[in-house]
């Protein structure tokens, strides 16, 4: 079965391959466009000879090059190459660069912004959920809440639990009742008072003198129910999670980053976004915390923003489109921009051709370079480059075939 991966390593050794012949149709080209004439071989003794594609070769007359066998070109003036180039430079003439469409851009410092696009959904703000359990073992014998959804007010009974240990609790407190012993019936009261049961119902069995095994369960909190873990008939244990409640006057927006996206996201930074449920408005909030930790699955690290929810608009599990505009301007002493065209990968390491100016044929030199963050359509360099240096942004396979064709250093054979 081919994977993306196989597909993926398949294009590039397509395209370096239709590299190193678009490489030996130039040798070719610059060759056959530039063979001796009998008026060249009658020049003085002044003139130099030289290899098209390897400026290094320099006969005193006209012949084929000791290295390719192509025929030898007479250098015109000002063509001859300083003796101080670099073994490993690249030179192609203009006939070759206009076949081989090559383009340069100068490099510059990062500006503007770079957009984020960012995907997410409501959530209840954790602070303002709580818990509500079963202070007593015991079954449900009424559920007074149906539903997810349900709107719960502070105080406001829940369920109603039949609870033998409730019943041996309070039969205890009724029997310290009967010795008049005020230490008995402390210690019988303060019992009850642990498992939570309201000072009514314990004033009601002090009166009384009746144990009853039914205990009311109350609301702590006002809020809506956003999880049901019991039905009624069920059988609790003492601290058993019964119900979520949750205040959802205030909600989160958690969107996922990638961490690429990463560097460019900090707390305090406006983000807006959309919700599907809600189309027409848009939403501005900043963003309060972001994970410290990445999902390991989806490599991508949680964005919160917290929204007030008055009227209850925001829903948890509303799905949500966010937008952030990052400020380049941070990397601009850190490194330079460059198009992700011009970037070559050799495993770890990343390279760009750069054009030296000295030469007057177009020269280009392979060099290594550390890439930081990555933008829509480059990226920033952190070291190898800097500003105003000229770079090969277009036809970067040609140069590279050229120089793996001529045994110079290349993307196939640099240390």
């Amino acid at each position: 079965m081919i994977t993306f991966k196989d597909r993926r390593w398949a294009g590039y050794g397509l395209t370096l391959a239709a590299g190193l012949l678009l490489g030996v149709l130039l040798r070719g080209c610059v060759s056959c466009g530039s063979s001796v004439t009998d008026g060249d071989e009658d020049d003085g003794g002044d003139a130099v000879w030289t290899c098209s594609m390897d400026p290094q070769v320099k006969q005193p007359g006209p012949g084929k090059c000791p290295k390719c066998g192509m025929d030898l070109i007479k250098m015109e003036k000002g063509m001859t190459p300083t003796s101080d180039i670099d073994p490993d430079a690249v030179m192609f003439s203009d006939e070759a660069m206009a076949l081989a469409n090559i383009e340069t851009t100068v490099v510059g410092t990062p500006e503007g912004q770079k957009e984020i696009r960012l995907f997410g959904k409501i959530e209840p703000d954790q602070r303002l959920q709580q818990s509500q359990s079963a202070y007593v073992g015991g079954r449900i014998e009424r559920l007074a809440i149906n539903a997810v959804g349900d709107h719960v007010g502070k105080g406001q009974t829940l369920a109603v639990i039949y609870s033998p240990e409730l019943y041996t609790a309070e039969q205890e407190l009724v029997s310290a009742l009967g010795t008049g012993q005020q230490v008995l019936i402390d210690a019988a009261t303060e019992k009850l008072r642990l498992l939570n049961i309201p000072q009514s119902q314990i004033d009601e069995v002090t009166r009384s003198g009746k144990a009853s095994p039914y205990v009311q369960l109350k609301a702590n909190t006002s809020g809506t129910v956003v999880k049901k873990l019991i039905e009624q008939g069920d059988y609790v244990r003492q601290g058993q999670s019964l119900l979520q409640i949750a205040n959802l006057s205030r909600v989160w927006a958690v969107f996922q980053a990638y961490e690429t996206d990463l560097p460019f996201i900090h707390r305090g930074q406006q983000l807006q976004f959309t919700a599907e449920a809600l189309p027409g408005e848009t939403f501005t909030g900043r963003v309060t915390f972001i994970d410290p930790i990445l999902n390991g699955q989806t490599r991508t690290a949680g964005v919160r923003v917290e929204m007030a929810n008055g009227g209850g608009r925001f829903k948890p599990e509303m799905l949500l489109v966010g937008n952030v505009a990052a400020s380049m301007q941070k990397y601009a002493d850190e490194g330079v921009i460059i198009p992700k065209s011009a970037v070559l990968w050799t495993g770890r390491r990343s390279v760009v051709y750069v054009k030296d100016d000295v030469e007057e044929q177009s020269t280009f030199l392979l060099r290594q370079v550390t890439l930081g963050p990555s933008l829509p359509d480059g990226y920033v360099v952190l070291d190898g480059l800097a500003e105003g240096e000229e770079i090969v942004t277009n036809g970067v396979f040609a140069i590279d075939a050229a120089a793996q064709l001529d045994g110079k250093r290349s993307m196939m054979n640099q240390e």
